[in-house]
């Protein structure tokens, strides 16, 4: 799942039009909401503050958008297909409008808001969200090389260590990949690691 790395803004001045454009992630429709709230009392002289959201969490899915007096369909529907094309979930975006005494007709709203939309976007950032497993394993201190190695050589990831006695590694992997990474490293150690499956997660990679 592709979404935003952080808060994102942008600003176009077209024909005398201020257009300001703001990009966020959000979890929940409720977030996208009080997102919305937020830019609309700041920008609260303005001529319009359209909006729109994609949220899609697995469980709950929610689109809305906004003209918020534009002609319809000028203005938030266009910036909800940026988010649509450029594949993204759980994302808001408000793209504030000063006017600036000329008309840009039809044509030229859609293309002023999208343009805005897809400013803001770039500049939060994309990132890419992937399920993920975690489990630990727990082994002899002379096994510590080689089962770093092998989790390392097997995309998954160390995200905690813990030494005692025995060292204990948290590892994350993808989701579906850590029963085959658990498999090769009892196969490795020769039934010389303890190991126990955790919860599920999630981590992040830039586009």
């Amino acid at each position: 799942m592709k979404t935003l790395k952080g808060v994102g803004t942008a600003e176009l001045v077209i024909k005398k039009s201020v257009f300001i454009g703001y990009a966020s992630p959000a979890e929940k429709e409720e977030e996208a909401k009080a997102f919305i709230a937020k830019i609309k009392a700041h920008h609260s002289d303005a001529t319009h503050n359209v909006s729109a959201y994609l949220i899609n969490d697995g469980k709950n899915f929610a689109v809305r958008y906004d003209d918020d007096g534009e002609p319809k369909g000028s203005a938030g529907k266009p910036v909800l297909k940026v988010i649509q094309n450029k594949g993204l979930s759980n994302v808001v975006v408000v793209v504030t409008r000063y006017f600036g005494g000329i008309k840009l007709g039809y044509g030229g709203l859609v293309k002023a808001y999208s343009d805005t939309a897809s400013l803001a976007i770039e500049n939060a950032g994309i990132v890419e969200v992937h399920e993920t497993e975690r489990f630990q394993v727990t082994f002899p201190y002379s096994l510590f090389h080689h089962v770093r190695e092998t989790i390392e050589n097997s995309d998954g990831r160390v995200v905690g260590e813990d030494y005692g006695e025995l060292v204990t590694f948290t590892v994350e992997t993808r989701k579906g990949e850590a029963e085959k990474l658990m498999e090769l490293l009892t196969e490795r150690t020769r039934g010389r690691v303890r190991l126990r499956r955790l919860f599920m997660s999630s981590f992040e990679g830039s586009l």
